[in-house]
């Protein structure tokens, strides 16, 4: 099996400012001047990590990594104002023409494809292959099946302490009671409840359990800009038509690709990543065996090397 590539560092950092008070912190690293590359992290608010930079060989992608609005590097910290889909949209452009590339491939996980195809539908002259892991697509159903009743019978115990933040009577919209408290006041309170929203994150999102993946979630720093941006986003159903991804994946006609997804993901179904193929064929599919939905699952990574090497020597 494929694994990460050998740890590299940037060979130049800094922040972007993009409008509306926010800078976006970004990385380049690799080889400059090689094939462009750029990285769409999770979350939305997850940021980027260093383990991200190796999912491409140094010696002939030139990668470039930001921090999304809000998360990270980036500032102002936690900040909601002026963060939409649609703004991430624009600063990917901007982005790519701060770097002078007229096209780049584009891999993002989770919320990362999310963001990776609304970038691609939205501009698909600057797509040249697309990599999609464990894709999410923000329907109603999704969101349903994730903070209301799905993985709640699969993982009882964890549902059980997502709850306890929230009284009785305001479970039957998870989503809406939890951003009550991420945008309230009370620091405490929003500061319970951030921890809460991404520790059920980190403790569902892998095959087996992983502590560090959960500790992760549970700093306080990162949990707050984490939970407080992605429930802002799936309060608003990110800013997207229902179903609006799928709807218009005609426009990824001609852009290769690869759509890599593990078949026990437990916040994105498999399902996803199917009717996805269906509505761009050329796009290769690899449902992933024994895996759930981090992108550290050993056949996903496989997956995802395997990809970027392929387009690589395209």
């Amino acid at each position: 099996m494929r694994t990460l590539y050998h740890p590299i560092e940037p060979y130049e950092t800094g922040m972007l400012s993009v409008g509306d008070g926010h800078s976006v912190y970004y990385e380049r690293s690799g080889k400059p001047g090689g094939k462009p590359a750029v990285f769409l992290h999770g979350g939305p608010g997850g940021g980027c990590a260093p383990e991200h930079r190796r999912l491409f060989n140094p010696d002939i992608y030139d990668i470039l990594l930001f921090d999304q609005r809000g998360c990270g590097h980036s500032t102002p910290h936690a900040e909601l104002e002026a963060n939409t889909t649609w703004h991430l949209v624009a600063d990917i452009e901007r982005l790519r023409e701060f770097t002078g590339v007229e096209k780049w491939l584009v891999l993002g996980g989770s919320w990362g494809s999310t963001l990776a195809l609304a970038y691609a539908e939205a501009h698909p002259d600057r797509v040249s292959a697309l990599i999609l892991r464990g894709v999410f697509t923000v329907t109603k159903a999704e969101l349903s099946w994730y903070y209301q009743f799905g993985v709640s019978e699969m993982f009882p115990d964890k549902w059980e302490k997502f709850q306890a933040p929230i009284p009785e009577d305001e479970r039957c919209d998870m989503i809406t009671a939890y951003r009550a408290r991420l945008t309230g006041d009370d620091a405490a309170i929003q500061l319970e409840a951030a921890r809460a929203w991404s520790v059920w994150e980190g403790e569902t999102i892998t095959l087996l359990p992983s502590a560090a993946l959960a500790a992760s979630h549970d700093d306080g720093h990162f949990a707050i800009a984490f939970a407080r941006i992605e429930n802002h986003f799936f309060f608003h159903g990110a800013w997207l038509e229902e179903n609006q991804l799928l709807r218009d994946a005609g426009k990824l006609q001609g852009i290769p690709g690869a759509i890599i997804h593990g078949r026990y993901d437990m916040p994105c179904p498999a399902r996803n990543a199917w009717e996805l193929h269906k509505v761009w064929p050329e796009a290769d599919l690899h449902i992933v065996e024994g895996a759930g939905h981090a992108f550290s699952e050993p056949g996903i990574l496989d997956q995802l090397i395997r990809a970027t090497d392929r387009f690589a020597a395209d």
